[in-house]
């Protein structure tokens, strides 16, 4: 009897062991329903495959079937496929299913990012240094003590420094990564403002303050970034040292000491443009990488604090300038320094730090002397000198991502295909690296190598976002998936996201591995080249390791405490997602409210923000008009232009203030075509080939003033039917359009028309249906111009309007 139980059981454990040979890896947050949608199935077998099928969770149903397409052996597997379902948009939950493997369940719905850029400000707010709101206690009051300093009388010398956020798992603090990691914040913000919420106070304590949380954080770093510059070419690269490295403690309870007579003060490092450090010298030959980043934060902060901040931004422009002139003074490098092993940020370029500074400035002063100058710096280094290379040094190229590109291309229309065949040219790389992988994944594995799949998803969405351009589409939901999960071990890279999913559970962080903190959102620094692993010092596994089955001499990653390589979140690294995932979230979590046939005519109609609309085509003589209002206002509007409007040199200055000046521009068609019979909606007056051809000439017309395809269309008239809706669609537009009741669209009327209305009576209108039910996220159309015989303009009164609805306690947004 025995005998015949441990065969049965030894027949069991065969059969699971072949049944785990084989695994199906996914986005375990799930995926939108117009996502780019694939799985990866990984084998350490030979198989042979050739369908999969999509089955529904709750029904056990299958759904959807298709082809498996074969990548080959890759690190730890003999074989790989890859399940392309994009095609398959029902929202639902379900799993994937080939050759007996089943994957974990996943959900595909349109909000399944909604909350991500918040989430990973948690880890931004447990890293915080001065006062800890995670902990609810100060700590590292006493820095710090200055060394390095051009004055020697200074040395040693009392400076106030405490505040910023801890750079990883250990305390050191770094001018470079805490100036990225705020830019980066600032950044998001400008381009996802509807993504972010107010839970927090400016202190990190739960409580709302009527600011977004992510300018609360971001705002930390800025008051850090001052006291580093404490005064004209007086700047600081680094608090802390690698003394740090002494044992496990929270930072409340540091008591590491760096000199007699210091008690727990950490010394300051000052900025020389020379090699500093001990046995382990760096090699700074500059100023420019640091001072270039002082001044891009500060420029970007003056711009977006102005709305939080008035007399806070002020002080930050004037620091800006300073910054970036002292850094075209003193061209080159600073890196970071290290006393005990051999472990420094050993940023060698500079370039990509001046042209974002100078882009920036430009933002806030209009002198084309700083164009001239970021253009200089772009064609320095026209490529982040990762991409398409094999390795690198440790931060040898920092920061990742170079978002000067992007406002090159978006601020500089002169330069703007240069720029972009820039961002394209590191992007190619990248993919050219990755081709012929079931991951697609053409990163190096080196140190850090997540921060690099956050760079490059960057760059990629910012890319489509400026050109429209899908080509990349498949290789950067890859690279969002491996994030997420779809990657050889099965696991997400951010701390528990997704909470109940597969995601990193042991950091390395003191907060874990002491006290069981949990340290949310934070992403780790990701899979290093097993050569690089097994030379790294005081690696020590302190679990068995769970993904053993997975490792290989390509690639290794840990969830494992002792594994400071790969499962330590950064500071740095987790904001630099901050608006990758904004992004996703601002395409997901607005609520819509649709007409029947298919257009949006409200956005958030829980909120109390409106979207003013301006359309032309062929009137425009209150476009100045309207834009001086809503800069003197400090608002942005959303603007749809015809292909007619855009090439008229009468309304080209009118149209590079849009572009510049930060307002949404889309399409309005090319020539203003009525697409369907006024009388008789479902009857179509264009075919689908003279659609397409005049929205594309009209899409043609918006690249080349500076602005891309965007998400929302206006048609024609603002009259179209189910089918113009649907081709729309097939283009990747939403058609968007006024709110009906609003009545502004009646502003293109004149006295001799039967539907005259007033600027009066249409203001009247417009007050009485705030009054009655209010205008939360209402579409207020107005237009450019009109007919000459109309000689009251409602854009005359643009301002009035605008006092009136802020004075009843509503926001007026552009478009996402």
């Amino acid at each position: 009897m025995i005998r015949s139980v441990c065969i049965v059981l030894i027949s069991l454990l065969s059969r699971h062991a072949v049944a785990q040979q084989a695994w199906i890896r996914i986005n375990q947050l799930g995926y939108a329903g117009s996502d780019v949608k694939v799985a990866v199935l990984v084998a350490k077998e030979q198989r042979s495959l050739t369908h999969f099928t999509l089955v529904d969770a709750g029904t056990g149903k299958s759904v959807w079937s298709g082809p498996l397409s074969s990548s080959g052996a890759y690190a730890a597997f003999q074989q790989s496929w890859r399940l392309d379902f994009s095609s398959f948009s029902r929202e639902g939950v379900y799993y994937l299913e080939a050759g007996g493997v089943k994957s974990p369940g996943f959900r595909i719905q349109n909000r399944v990012y909604n909350g991500t850029a918040d989430f990973i400000l948690k880890y931004m707010r447990q890293q915080r240094s001065g006062y800890n709101p995670f902990l609810k206690d100060s700590c590292h009051r006493q820095d710090g003590f200055i060394v390095y300093h051009k004055d020697r009388s200074k040395d040693s010398t009392y400076i106030d420094v405490s505040g910023g956020w801890h750079d990883a798992s250990d305390y050191l603090q770094y001018l470079p990564t805490s100036a990225n990691a705020t830019y980066q914040m600032l950044f998001a913000y400008t381009q996802n403002p509807q993504s972010f919420s107010d839970h927090y106070d400016a202190r990190g304590n739960e409580g709302a303050n009527q600011i977004p949380d992510i300018i609360d954080e971001a705002k930390w770093g800025l008051d850090w970034l001052v006291k580093m510059n404490p005064g004209k070419e007086e700047y600081y690269n680094q608090l802390a040292d690698d003394r740090d490295h002494s044992g496990l403690r929270l930072p409340t309870q540091d008591s590491v000491k760096y000199g007699p007579g210091k008690g727990l003060s950490r010394p300051v490092y000052f900025i020389t443009g020379q090699p500093q450090g001990g046995k382990y010298k760096n090699k700074t030959k500059g100023v420019a990488s640091s001072a270039g980043k002082f001044a891009s934060a500060f420029a970007l902060g003056a711009i977006v604090m102005k709305e939080f901040y008035p007399a806070f931004a002020r002080t930050l422009i004037a620091k800006a300038k300073d910054a970036y002139a002292f850094g075209r003074l003193y061209p080159g490098n600073t890196q970071t320094l290290s006393v005990k092993a051999p472990y420094i940020y050993a940023e060698d370029n500079d370039a990509d730090d001046m042209e974002l500074a100078a882009l920036s400035i430009y933002q806030l002063t209009k002198q084309k002397k700083y164009l001239d100058e970021a253009i200089q710096y772009a064609r320095v280094e026209p490529v982040t000198p990762w991409m398409g290379a094999d390795s690198a040094n440790h931060y040898q190229w920092y920061p990742f991502v170079n978002l000067g590109h992007y406002w090159g291309a978006r601020l500089d229309p002169d330069h703007r295909d240069e720029y972009i065949s820039f961002m394209k040219q590191g992007i190619d790389k990248v993919v050219a690296r990755g081709k012929g992988t079931p991951f697609l994944n053409g990163v190096p594995f080196i140190w850090c190598s997540n921060n690099l799949v956050a760079g490059i998803l960057t760059q990629m969405h910012l890319y489509k976002k400026l050109t429209g351009d899908q080509r990349y589409s498949m290789q950067e939901a890859a690279l969002r998936d491996w994030l997420l999960g779809c990657n050889p071990w099965g696991t997400s890279m951010i701390c528990d996201l997704p909470e109940t999913g597969v995601a990193p559970k042991d950091p390395h962080s003191a907060f874990t591995y002491l006290y069981k903190y949990k340290i949310s959102g934070g992403l780790v620094d990701g899979p290093v080249y097993g050569s690089i692993w097994n030379k790294l010092i005081g690696i020590k596994l302190y679990a068995e390791d769970e993904f053993k089955e997975f490792q290989s001499n390509l690639v290794v990653y840990h969830d494992d405490f002792g594994d400071y390589s790969t499962n330590e979140p950064t500071m740095d690294g987790t904001a630099s997602l901050s608006y990758y995932l904004s992004s996703l979230q601002d395409n997901r979590n607005l609520k819509e409210v649709r007409d029947a046939e298919g257009a949006v005519i409200k956005l958030n109609p829980d909120k109390k923000k409106i979207y003013f609309l301006f359309s032309a085509h062929e009137f425009g003589e209150g476009g100045t008009r309207i834009l001086d209002a809503l800069k003197a206002n400090g608002v942005k509007g959303s603007f749809f232009l015809t292909g007619d409007f855009i090439r008229n040199k009468v309304f080209k200055n009118i149209v590079h203030r849009i572009v510049r000046e930060g307002h949404y521009l889309g399409s309005h068609s090319d020539r203003h075509l009525l697409y369907a019979d006024w009388n008789k909606r479902d009857s179509l007056l264009v075919t689908r080939d003279s659609f397409q051809c005049d929205l594309d000439r009209s899409l043609l017309e918006l690249k080349k003033v500076g602005a891309g395809k965007g998400r929302w269309y206006l048609p024609p008239y603002e009259w179209y039917n189910k089918e113009t809706v649907r081709w729309c669609k097939t283009n990747g537009l939403e058609v968007i359009n006024f709110t009906p009741g609003t009545g502004t669209n009646a502003d293109y009327t004149w006295p001799d028309l039967f539907n005259y209305r007033s600027s009066d009576s249409i203001q009247r209108k417009l007050w009485e249906r705030e009054q009655q039910q209010g205008l939360n996220g209402n579409m207020i159309l107005v237009h450019l111009g009109t007919d000459p015989r109309r000689k009251d303009k409602l854009y005359n009164h643009l301002t009035e309007m605008i006092i009136y609805l802020k004075k009843m306690g509503y926001s007026i947004a552009r478009l996402p």
